[in-house]
């Protein structure tokens, strides 16, 4: 049965019962005096009873749920077992013991075994201690509890982390997968020769030819694989071709020199090393060059960064340039992350092409009225949207006062109706008025959003109307930024050497083809 999650509520099955079914459970740590005619078993199943009895429209039930030498610090009890069963088919509707320790000694045993009664609908009451979660103060006791259960489970994890980061920090392997080179041996890591021989290849490839495509491309056309592994169930894992991120995964790990990484820093491991760590660090300095290229290539201007598509793959085409930043281009995603294999277009001269979209835009504005039916239909939508939001906003208050009297209500009517049923009610209130309140914030924020568009759309209606003088004017990022107001999507059909445009706010009957 799943005692898990962290959910606590009362159920309003107790107060459907006419009469409410009982179990009483007691347990006692150790076997001695167990043989005697009246032992402690006993006499906790006595005062439970007498308890049951004093109580109207309890009925107590015939079978027992007895644990004699039996520790309270786990739960791995029979009889608790049995109980748990029956709580869970929903043969019992309030379980009754002698003292909470008798339930269980661990916090956050008794946490769980109190959610899994909530969730059960079946209330909890210590005889000795006035503890029960039949009533609204036992209730707010087991929140308490619930709560100093949490900040315990905390703890756990916290101690767990700082073990783990002491272990290494003392250069133990503390889990996780296995990297390629070495296996796992009596918890520690072994070199495998075989493995090792390929890692090694690794960073001397990349060194060489300073691509991680490329390397994953000449791994895959020698059949070489990544590493197989096995799952915990005995299910083969691994064994599959590479791809760039694979070798990088490879190409960034220290724990191929012989370190351990513990947050930012790295401690000397007990596991012999693979790769040298001049090699290693020669190979860190030169990712690091790429990604600052990489970065400055992405922050260039490229007019038609996030509108254009590849027409085979339907990926995006992203911006490049070669490393001084002379020749700037587009390439194909998918290519770039797999190779031609995976598609075969080739990048494209950035200029030519950001120039014939210019062109056909220059055209559109002036042959086919593009500027009025692009403006048109955005105000004409924005429009549509406004009204539907303000019609929607002017009936929301009326709705959140209404759900508020209700609320007003229920507070009258408290103490003439059964407590779980009003709190039932509350709740539902609770979450009707929560969910009213978040729309009509959003609805707000929606709202002022369009009065941003409406500025953006008359600024878009004056740079078309006026665009030869204006266009040239304009710093690059806005011109990036009228681009993207007017085409919604670039498709480059490389293969068959045309780029078909999409306009933004008009049919999808509408794109123009163009030859490049």
């Amino acid at each position: 049965m799943n005692m898990g999650g962290k959910l606590l509520k009362t159920d309003s099955r107790l107060a459907l019962h006419n009469s409410k079914r009982v179990a009483i459970y007691t347990r006692k740590s150790t076997s001695i005096g167990l043989e005697q005619e009246f032992n402690s078993l006993d006499a906790q199943r006595e005062a439970c009873a007498g308890y049951v009895r004093s109580q109207p429209g309890w009925k107590l039930l015939s079978h027992s749920y007895d644990d004699g030498g039996f520790t309270g610090a786990n739960l791995e009890r029979p009889a608790f077992a049995k109980l748990l069963r029956d709580v869970e088919a929903g043969g019992i509707d309030i379980v009754v013991v002698y003292k909470v320790d008798r339930l269980s000694r661990s916090l956050l045993d008794f946490a769980r075994v109190m959610d899994f009664f909530n969730r059960s609908g079946t209330a909890f009451v210590s005889v000795t201690q006035n503890f029960s979660t039949a009533d609204a103060i036992g209730r707010l006791t087991l929140n308490m509890l619930m709560s100093f259960a949490e900040f315990e489970r905390e703890m756990i994890s916290e101690r767990t982390r700082d073990k783990i980061a002491a272990s290494r920090r003392k250069g133990m392997w503390t889990g996780g997968t296995v990297p390629l080179g070495y296996d796992l041996v009596e918890k520690k890591l072994k070199i495998n020769p075989v493995e090792a021989e390929l890692v090694r290849e690794i960073f001397r490839r990349y060194l060489d030819c300073h691509s991680a495509l490329r390397v994953a491309k000449d791994l895959n056309a020698e059949h070489r694989t990544t590493k197989q592994r096995q799952s915990k169930e005995g299910v083969p894992r691994g064994g599959g071709t590479w791809n760039k991120n694979a070798v990088l995964n490879i190409l960034k790990n220290p724990v191929l020199t012989g370190l351990m990484p513990c947050g930012q820093e790295r401690y000397e491991a007990e596991h012999e090393a693979i790769v040298e760590r001049e090699v290693f660090e020669a190979v860190q300095q030169r990712l690091e060059a790429m990604a600052t290229f990489q970065k400055k290539s992405r922050n260039s201007n490229y007019l038609l960064t996030g509108i254009l598509f590849c027409g085979h793959c339907d990926k995006a085409m992203t911006p490049a340039s070669t490393k001084r930043g002379t020749y700037r281009y587009y390439r194909c995603l998918s290519r770039d992350k797999r190779g031609k294999e995976a598609c075969p277009t080739a990048p494209v001269s950035a200029g030519p092409l950001e120039d014939l979209v210019l062109a056909k835009l220059r055209e559109a504005i002036f042959s086919h009225h593009l500027a009025e039916d692009v403006t048109a239909k955005a105000r004409e939508k924005l429009d549509q949207e406004r009204q539907a939001l303000e019609r929607e906003q002017s009936k929301l208050p009326g709705k959140i006062a209404q759900l508020a009297e209700q609320g007003k209500q229920l507070v009258d009517k408290s103490g003439k109706v059964p407590e779980p049923l009003l709190q039932a009610k509350f709740k539902e209130l609770e979450q009707k008025l929560a969910i009213h309140q978040a729309r009509l914030e959003e609805v707000q924020y929606r709202l002022k959003k369009l009065a941003d568009a409406a500025l953006e759309v008359d600024w878009v209606a004056k740079c078309l109307k006026n665009f030869d003088p204006i266009w040239n004017a304009l710093t690059p990022l806005n011109q990036q930024r009228l681009v993207r107001a007017v085409v919604e999507r670039l498709v480059l059909k490389e293969s068959d050497n045309v780029l078909n445009m999409q306009f933004a706010n008009l049919e999808a009957s509408d794109p123009k083809e163009a030859a490049l």
